[in-house]
Formats: C-alpha cells, sequence, structure tokens
C-alpha cells in the first residue's frame, strides 16, 4: 500500500514530536542493532492497516517503536514492536490488553495487540510533545508544574488500580506531556515484580524528579539504565554518607515544605504510603497557581478545597503534609495581623485617622470557593428495557443505590452469549439525581468481570414501558460519557469523561454484552455510586 499518509502525519505532528517509547527510555547508544526475521521497513503496512513512516527509537528492552497511521480512520498511531513475537512478546501483550481495558484521560490509548510469530507488535495512541524525562532535561519544573504531573498520574493509577491491576512502569520515561498540556502514563508491565504500593511510591519518585533532575530510587534508576550512563540515564540523587537521598528543599531553594514532605514520606519505606486515590485527592487539594503552565481538561487544574472535610492523605496519615499546611496557614495568618496593625496609623502623617477594620456585616468579595466533590445522592433509578414486553427484568432498580454491594438487580441468565444480542440490544440502568450536577465520576460495581458496557446522558423523561424506555434509549444513545468497557476483566467500571462546564440529572449505564456466570450468562449490578458537587 503506497504511502500516502505520510505528509498528513507530518502536518499533524509539526511543532514537535514525543520520543513515543516502549518502556520509557531510550536504548543505550552502545547497542548495536540486532537485525533478524521480521524487522520493519517504513512503508510497510501491518495487519492491513497500520502504515509505519519513521523509525523513532528503540528502548532499553529491545523494542522498536514507530511512528505510523492508522490507515483505516486516518489517525496517527504509535507502533511498539519485538521481533520475533511468540512467547517472548507474551508479557507485552498480555500487558497491553490489560491496559486497553481502563480508559482515563491520563492514561495513554491502546487500540491493538498482534502477534505473528516472527514478530509482535503494539499499537497505541500517538502524542505529540515529550517525556517527563525529556522536559526535565532543561532544568527542573516548578512546583505546580510538578504537583500537576504528579496529580495526573495518580489519577491514571487510581483507574488502573481500581480494576484490581497493577502499572508497574512508573518513571520520568512512561509519562508523556502534550503539546496542549495533557499529561499521560504509558506503557504498563504484567511481570508480576511490583504491587499497587510500588506504584504509589513510583509517583514520589517523579515528583522528586520533576523537582530536583535527579532519580531517588538507588536500586533501579530505570528499567535498563544505569545511572550517569548513556543517553537514557537520569543523573542519581545526591545522598549523605548512609546512602539516603537528600529532600528536594536541600538539593533546590525554592521548593515548597509541603510539597518536599510528601515527596519524602512517598520515598519512605518507613511511612505506609496512601492509597493511588487517597494521593490523587491529596494532590488535587494543594492550591499552587501556576498561570503559566499549560491550560489542560480533566484533573490538572488545581484549587484549595474550602469545605470542612479533613485532607484525605492527613487522615489516611500523612502526618508531614497536615503539618505543612497547617504551618503556612499559622504564617499567613501572623501576616494578616502584622498587615493590620500596619493600617493602624501613618508614620508621616501622626494626624492620620486610623484605618478602620472592615464591618463584619460587609458583603465578601473574595470568590466563591470551589466546590467539595462528594457522593451525590440518586433519587431515583429504573431498568430501561426497550426490546421485552413482559418487563420481567426491571425490578429491584432501588437495589443499586441503597449501599448494599451484597444486593443488587440483575439480569435473567441467558443460554448463550449471542442469545443477548440476538434478542435485545442491551439492558441499562437509568438514574435520577434529582436535580442537576456538575458530575465528576460515575463508578458501577458489577458481579461478574467480562461484561461490556457504557455510560450515556440525557434529558428525556418517559414512563417505564417498552416504549418509554425506547424513548430513553434513542435520546440517551447521542451522549456517550467517555469511552465504553469491552469484555471488562474487572467488577469495577469507573467512568470519568464529564464536561466540567456542564450539569447533569439523568444518566444511563447501558449494557451491551453478557459476562459468562453458573453455565449461562448473566450480569448483576450491585451499586452505583455518582461523585460530584
Amino acid at each position: 500500500m503506497p504511502s500516502s499518509a505520510g505528509p498528513s502525519i507530518d502536518k499533524i505532528t509539526e511543532g514537535g514530536r514525543v520520543t513515543q517509547v516502549g518502556e520509557g527510555q531510550d536504548a543505550d547508544e552502545t547497542t548495536p542493532p540486532v537485525m533478524t526475521f521480521g524487522a520493519p521497513t517504513a512503508g510497510e503496512v501491518l495487519a492491513e492497516r497500520y502504515e509505519l513512516v519513521e523509525h523513532i527509537n528503540n528502548d532499553s528492552a529491545g523494542r522498536l517503536v514507530w511512528r505510523g497511521v492508522d490507515v483505516v480512520l486516518r489517525r496517527p498511531v504509535a507502533v511498539v514492536m519485538r521481533y520475533p513475537g511468540g512467547d517472548s512478546a507474551t508479557e507485552m501483550l498480555q500487558a497491553a490488553v490489560a491496559a486497553s481495558r481502563v480508559i482515563h484521560p491520563n492514561l495513554v490509548g491502546v487500540y491493538d495487540a498482534i502477534d505473528e510469530d516472527e514478530r509482535a507488535y503494539v499499537v497505541r495512541e500517538w502524542v505529540d510533545g515529550q517525556s517527563l524525562r525529556e522536559m526535565v532535561t532543561s532544568g527542573p519544573l516548578d512546583a505546580g508544574r510538578a504537583t500537576a504531573v504528579g496529580n495526573a498520574v495518580a489519577s491514571a493509577l487510581a483507574a488502573v488500580h481500581a480494576t484490581g491491576m497493577v502499572h508497574g512502569n512508573v518513571h520520568p520515561g512512561t509519562v508523556m506531556i502534550s503539546d496542549d498540556g495533557r499529561v499521560v502514563l504509558a506503557d504498563a508491565r504484567t511481570d508480576g515484580a511490583d504491587s499497587q504500593e510500588s506504584d504509589v511510591r513510583a509517583v514520589g519518585g517523579l515528583l522528586y524528579f520533576a523537582l530536583t533532575g535527579h532519580w531517588p530510587h538507588t536500586e533501579a534508576p530505570l528499567r535498563g539504565a544505569t545511572a550517569g550512563h548513556g543517553r537514557a540515564a537520569i543523573p542519581d540523587a545526591v545522598r549523605d554518607a548512609g546512602g539516603a537521598a537528600a529532600a528536594p528543599r536541600q538539593v533546590r531553594a525554592g521548593v515548597p515544605a509541603y510539597l518536599d514532605d510528601l515527596t519524602m514520606d512517598l520515598l519512605d519505606g518507613e511511612v505506609a504510603p496512601p492509597s493511588s486515590d487517597v494521593l490523587a485527592a491529596e494532590l488535587a487539594r494543594l492550591d499552587v497557581p501556576d498561570e503559566d503552565y499549560l491550560d489542560n481538561s480533566g484533573p490538572l487544574r488545581f484549587a484549595a478545597e474550602t469545605g470542612d472535610e479533613p485532607s484525605p492523605l492527613a487522615a489516611a496519615g500523612g502526618r508531614k503534609v497536615a503539618l505543612g499546611i497547617a504551618g503556612l496557614l499559622v504564617v499567613a495568618l501572623v501576616g494578616l495581623l502584622v498587615g493590620i496593625s500596619a493600617l493602624g496609623g501613618d508614620e508621616e502623617n501622626p494626624q492620620a485617622e486610623p484605618v478602620a477594620a472592615p464591618s463584619s456585616s460587609a458583603p465578601a468579595t473574595e470568590e466563591p470557593p470551589t466546590p467539595t466533590v462528594r457522593n451525590l445522592k440518586i433519587s431515583d433509578a429504573r431498568i430501561i428495557d426497550p426490546d421485552s414486553r413482559d418487563r420481567a427484568e426491571v425490578r429491584d432498580a432501588e437495589k443499586v443505590f441503597d449501599g448494599n454491594q451484597d444486593e443488587g438487580w440483575s439480569t435473567q441468565t441467558y443460554r448463550n452469549s449471542s442469545n443477548f444480542g440476538n434478542l435485545k440490544r442491551g439492558m441499562g440502568v437509568w438514574i435520577d439525581l434529582g436535580g442537576e450536577h456538575n458530575v465528576r465520576s460515575v463508578q458501577v460495581n458489577l458481579s461478574t468481570p467480562g461484561a461490556s458496557a457504557e455510560l450515556l446522558t440525557g434529558t428525556a423523561v418517559a414512563p417505564s414501558s417498552e416504549t418509554g424506555d425506547e424513548q430513553i434509549l434513542t435520546a440517551f444513545l447521542k451522549n456517550r460519557i467517555g469511552q465504553p468497557f469491552e469484555e471488562h476483566d474487572g467488577t469495577t467500571m469507573t467512568f470519568n469523561g464529564f464536561d466540567a462546564d456542564q450539569k447533569y440529572r439523568y444518566l444511563l449505564f447501558w449494557i451491551t454484552d453478557l459476562p459468562q456466570s453458573n453455565g449461562g450468562y448473566k450480569l448483576g449490578v450491585q451499586e452505583i455510586t455518582v461523585q460530584g458537587s
């Protein structure tokens, strides 16, 4: 097939190109290339769909990374390839399949994973920009940018961990910052050597690196790389005589105390780390305004939470962060008192009247506080079943929001997987929030893994009948939230693709394929939780 897509890709990537790493690092410059059967060539089309345009680099695991184009959908892609395929590519393909089932704005999308024996390759999203490793080569990041990156990665890990999976490959090379400010995490591993805790501690390593330009982990500066060697290397942290890494504030002036404490707590093996979702919530709380930082939709906007709820990380045992924030409040209060005292008179004009303190009855002029994210109350729910006249499966909808995950609503048992598709287009749970709200996420707990489903929204309201359900489905199918889950390998689905500027009242969790269960095909929805403000 001719490489006619090449010019369009060049136009798309004009102005910057990220190192589309497989393991997040370039191969050692001294490593000789290994040529064998299955080596790709520019212009070649893989699987009759993915045209190879340009070889970008080789990663430390010996995989080739190419810039390509999906000639069917006409979009740029990254192709991560190793040859030969077969058993040697099993781990890479398994990791890609698992990663493809987690949809999150801070995770690189995985489109395809193919094994052709003589070679195997993973096709994933192409990101225009640069890796965190490349970005920091020009100098450490300020506190606002470092916190934004840490928050994005922690949010991505929370989505991965919610499925029971582990990423296992979090470091500056697998974190990419696109030209439009989006931060994404790429290239999960499933080699069994890591845990969710090590993922969380790796965020501490990222914060340390972003703030100092040094890597704090002594056991492995990077997978396949040695500190101080090769272009993949990252300088090792400054250490004391005992080998302990110096705190970021000791390496670089101007690092805020709370961020320094949080980073060192995450790196301290004696301090139990929080879960990834708690860490993401704590990083989101930090009010570190940086108007020059790239604007980004999603979890990279920072505003301090002003409600009465305590810091999630402080509640989980993050002692240093809580003390750091308290210290800042004390300093701010002292400064305010000093300022009020200074307004009491004018040294150059002793006769000047003292400035009166503002009346307590004066209207507040400060901006309203950022709403606290909380669980939203579901006021009503019902089962949507537009392709059934007997209405046998529309009972028990109230059990999906009763707070008890041990019981819920379930479909009937179908004889085979195609039966659901042949008899029905699907079934769903329609929920009413009782009023319009800003929605952050929807989490659905299921009885069995392997289901396919999506989240829809709309404004249509109709009676609970075959005709009414058809009206709701037709209207809601026009508005999908995020990406659908296909044969999801977990029992929790989390949907995050809500528009922050839009309010929502009605949502529809729509099931399109049932998993196998007890000799047939059946699915239960145990609980639906909506978070927002």
